[in-house]
């Protein structure tokens, strides 16, 4: 075979892969798998290549949280903390969705894994729902668990080291030009746009869509003392977030540490979860498909088909010689094309290494252009564009036409009010 045939053979499957994925005509897990077995019977790329998905620690981090949710559940500890704040939040359906993006974020200031966090909410927010009369499965458990994931993907990425893309942006920056990215000047950058202002469009959103009616509690339960099981895992779980926290002292990776914490939960007499717990409480079919979405990514950067988009869109771009917000929104459009290919985690590493030509093509400095990707990457069109997104989906089982509307609808808004206001609060501290 050709290089150049090998090459138009690897963009159709891609491109196949991709519009199933956004088209949702197959299950996500059937396309992930219809990926494997096509890219290694054409033989488009290694199998390590193909397979990377499996080996990266994102996987790990979903299956790791998915253990520790079904634990969660299974000691009563779910239904302990939704408890303590049913009775705040259970008063107004805004104060319920509110309260949730809330605790995403204030989640996010002190442990680093999106996975972790989400695995960790999932069963506190549909547990906090349904103390309130909010039934599995109905519009508003959908629309807290949508907020449970659209909160903890899109709003993290206000904070550096609180999801994977800022990661790798940070390491592309790092290599590519020696640029120390800091915590405190990325906050100050991306707080008040990615944080609070997608917050507040996020929350409209979820709220124009999934209208719910919950019953106002006023007294806590009174509920039995915590149990030796509940204790124990309370202490894991203490331990893995203070090991997700220090990660940057103790350089453990966040998947291996929730790893070792599922398990700690699996293990017999002194876990918590029985093989029939592990295969119930695991959803295998989004692991599947986030193997597949992080494979894609990987054949796509390493047979150079990103680099070949990026380049072409690059010569296509109607960019002027000075900074201005048109250069600004094609720029950002930019990167929103290439989540199409490389989804959230991906894009940076593509994008960052040619930040210079970026840059010089259109009047910003290279430190403007690295910086600008934040929101387009934090903003996906698709679920599938952000691997978090379709965890949440997973684990709340939410409908893949609930989540693609919440998508396209924040888009839409964040676009058409948010990118402006980016452009403005990055004029006003220098960078455009």
């Amino acid at each position: 075979m050709t290089s150049d045939m090998h090459f138009w053979l690897t963009t159709l499957v891609i491109a196949i892969t991709i519009l199933l994925w956004a088209s949702a005509r197959l299950p996500e897990y059937l396309t992930a798998l219809l990926f494997f077995a096509a890219a290694t019977l054409l033989n488009i790329a290694p199998t390590s290549t193909i397979f990377s998905g499996f080996a990266s620690s994102a996987f790990w981090l979903v299956l790791s949280g998915f253990v520790l949710g079904a634990a969660i559940r299974k000691v009563g500890l779910a239904q302990r903390w939704a408890n303590y704040l049913v009775v705040p939040l259970s008063q107004s359906w805004p104060r319920m969705v509110v309260g949730t993006l809330v605790l995403t974020y204030l989640l996010a200031l002190v442990m680093p894994s999106n996975m972790g966090r989400i695995a960790l909410l999932m069963p506190v927010v549909l547990a906090l729902g349904e103390r309130a009369g909010i039934k599995a499965g109905s519009r508003g458990s959908i629309g807290l668990a949508l907020a449970v994931g659209f909160g903890t993907f899109q709003l993290s990425a206000s904070i550096l080291p609180a999801n994977v893309p800022n990661l790798v942006l940070s390491g592309a920056a790092e290599n590519a030009y020696q640029i120390h990215l800091q915590w405190l000047p990325w906050w100050l950058l991306h707080m008040p746009v990615v944080g609070i202002g997608k917050g507040m469009v996020l929350a409209a959103a979820i709220l124009f869509l999934f209208r719910a009616q919950p019953q106002p509690v006023r007294h806590r339960d009174q509920l039995e003392p915590l149990s030796r099981s509940e204790w124990r895992l309370m202490g894991l779980l203490a331990i893995t977030l203070l090991l997700w926290m220090t990660d940057s002292l103790h350089g453990l990776p966040a998947a291996w540490v929730g790893l070792a914490a599922a398990c700690i939960c699996l293990l017999p007499r002194i876990g918590f979860l029985s093989g029939d717990d592990f295969a119930s409480g695991v959803n295998f079919r989004t692991c599947i498909y986030i193997a597949g979405i992080l494979g894609v990514a990987t054949v796509v950067v390493d047979s150079g088909l990103g680099r070949l988009i990026a380049d072409l869109l690059l010569s296509v771009l109607p960019l002027q010689d000075h900074a201005s917000f048109g250069n600004f929104a094609v720029l950002n459009a930019l990167v929103s094309l290439l989540n199409f290919v490389l989804t959230a985690n991906g894009v940076p590493a593509m994008v960052t290494p040619i930040a210079q030509e970026l840059a010089n093509a259109s009047g910003y400095s290279l430190m403007s252009v690295v910086m600008m990707q934040v929101f387009a990457y934090a903003t996906p069109l698709l679920p599938y564009q952000a691997s978090p997104v379709v965890v949440a989906m997973g684990l709340g089982n939410v409908p893949a036409k609930a989540g693609l509307q919440l998508c396209v609808l924040v888009f839409i808004f964040s676009v058409l009010l948010l990118l402006p206001l980016d452009y403005l609060w990055f004029r006003l501290l220098g960078y455009a």
